[in-house]
C-alpha cells in the first residue's frame, strides 16, 4: 500500500503500533487480575465507574455474561480493560507512547480506546461517549429488524458486489460492515437483505456465510440515527491532538487533527471498518510489530492473516505483562 504525501517510512525503535479490540472480545472476568495486582489498573475501572455513575466494573469482573454483552455495557467495558492494560504497561515497563509508538488503531469501538490511549480523549469522556454510542446503536434499529453475517473466504470487492445485489433485490439496506482481512468480510443491513446476501454469496461459491449473534446491524446506513446522536455528543466533547497518529477506521489512514477525528467518529457509525487496509497502511509505513491491549486475541488473529511482517502480542493479563517484560526487558520497551 502506498503512503500519502507527507508520510515517511519509520526507522529505528519507534516501529511498534498499539491495537485495541472491538465488540465481541468481551468476556466476564476480563482485566480482573490486572485490577487485583496493579493499582493503576484498578484506578481506570474506578474512573469508568465514576463516569457512568454505576459499578460497571462488577459486571466486567463477575458478569453475568448477558449483562456484559449488552452493547451499552460492552463498549465502555472493553475500553476500560484496554486502558487498564496500557496503564500497567506504562508503569511496569516504562512504555512511553510518544517515544515508543508509531501508530494506534482500534477496531470499531476500539478506535475510541486508541484515542484515549493517545490522550485525544480522557477516560471519563470516552466512557460516557461509548455508553451513549452503545445506547444509540441499540435504539437505532428495533430488535429483529436488522442482521449481520460473516462471509469467509471472500475478497472485499466480491463481497461488495454481493451486498449491492442483495440491496437491489430486496429494496432494503445491505452493506459491507467490516473488511477484517484474511478473506473475512462482515455484511450488515436489514434482516431480509442480509439473508439474501448470504444466498448470493453461497451461490457464488463463498466458503462459508453465517449469521452473527448480534443485537443490531452495526456499520451500515440503518445506524444513521445513532450517527446523528454521536454527532451531537461529539460536538460537545473536548478532543485534543493525539500524541501519536491514529489510524482511522473510515479512511485506513493516519490522522491527528482533532476536528477531522471528530468528523470521522461520526462517519464511523455507518461506514465500513477498513481493518485490512489499516493494517496494511501501518505495515507499509514500517511498523514491525504490535501489541493488542485488552480483552482477547481477536485482532492478533486478524493481523496474522493480513500481514506476515507485523507480528502481534496480546496483553490483557498479569501473565501477559510478565511475559512481555521478560521478553523486552523492563524499562527498555
Amino acid at each position: 500500500m502506498s503512503l500519502p504525501n507527507g508520510f515517511f517510512r519509520l526507522v529505528g525503535p519507534m516501529s511498534r503500533a498499539l491495537l485495541f479490540p472491538g465488540q465481541g472480545s468481551q468476556t466476564p472476568g476480563m482485566g480482573k487480575d490486572l485490577a487485583e495486582n496493579f493499582a493503576v489498573a484498578r484506578a481506570v475501572y474506578d474512573e469508568v465507574d465514576a463516569a457512568l455513575g454505576e459499578k460497571l466494573s462488577k459486571v466486567i469482573f463477575e458478569g453475568p455474561e448477558a449483562d456484559l454483552t449488552l452493547t451499552a455495557n460492552a463498549q465502555p467495558a472493553l475500553m476500560a480493560t484496554s486502558m487498564a492494560a496500557l496503564r500497567v504497561l506504562e508503569t511496569e515497563t516504562g512504555l512511553d507512547l510518544a517515544r515508543d509508538i508509531a501508530f494506534v488503531a482500534g477496531h470499531s469501538l476500539g478506535e475510541y480506546s486508541a484515542l484515549a490511549s493517545a490522550g485525544a480523549l480522557d477516560v471519563t469522556t470516552t466512557a460516557r461517549l461509548l455508553r451513549l454510542r452503545g445506547l444509540a446503536m441499540q435504539k437505532a434499529v428495533p430488535a429483529g429488524v436488522g442482521a449481520m453475517a460473516a462471509l469467509l473466504g471472500v475478497e472485499p470487492a466480491a463481497a461488495a458486489q454481493y451486498v449491492e445485489q442483495a440491496a437491489s433485490a430486496t429494496g432494503e439496506v445491505c452493506g459491507v460492515a467490516n473488511d477484517n482481512g484474511g478473506g473475512q468480510v462482515v455484511i450488515s443491513g436489514s434482516a431480509a437483505a442480509v439473508a439474501r446476501g448470504i444466498e448470493i454469496a453461497k451461490a457464488a461459491g463463498v466458503k462459508r456465510a453465517v449469521l452473527l449473534p448480534v443485537s443490531a446491524p452495526f456499520h451500515c446506513a440503518l445506524m444513521q440515527p445513532a450517527a446523528e446522536a454521536m454527532a451531537q455528543a461529539l460536538a460537545e466533547a473536548r478532543i485534543r491532538a493525539p500524541l501519536v497518529p491514529v489510524v482511522a477506521n473510515v479512511t485506513a489512514a493516519a490522522v491527528r487533527d482533532p476536528e477531522i477525528i471528530r468528523e470521522l467518529l461520526v462517519r464511523q457509525v455507518t461506514a465500513t471498518v477498513r481493518w485490512r487496509e489499516s493494517v496494511l497502511f501501518m505495515a507499509a509505513a514500517g511498523v514491525r510489530d504490535a501489541l493488542e491491549l485488552g480483552a482477547g486475541k481477536v485482532l492478533t488473529g486478524l493481523v496474522k492473516r493480513i500481514s506476515d511482517t507485523m507480528p502481534v502480542r496480546a496483553i490483557g493479563t498479569k501473565a501477559d505483562v510478565d511475559a512481555f517484560k521478560a521478553a523486552e526487558g523492563a524499562g527498555h520497551v
